[in-house]
């Protein structure tokens, strides 16, 4: 992930529950999903992403993930808000 600065200035909401709203509501302009995040959560989400039409990215680690969101712990994905 080559924009880890970009992805902490954007709108984002962290963590499996808040993607996958946002994604049905679509209010999700791309999602972020953390290639070691467990496999029942990504495969919703791969789901959810397809019928609505939403870019997905992959990222290496849930760890990478969470730092480039600016926190601490790891995160199995992240959405970026429409503007």
């Amino acid at each position: 992930m080559s924009n880890d600065k970009g992805l902490q200035d954007a709108h984002v909401k962290i963590g499996a529950k808040q993607t996958m709203k946002l994604v049905e509501l679509g209010q999700a302009a791309e999602v972020f999903v953390a290639e070691d995040a467990e496999h029942r959560l990504v495969s919703k989400v791969e789901a959810l992403c397809s019928k609505h039409g939403v870019k997905i990215t992959y990222v290496d680690t849930m760890q990478h993930l969470g730092k480039a969101c600016g926190i601490e712990v790891g995160a199995a994905m992240a959405a970026i808000i429409k503007s």
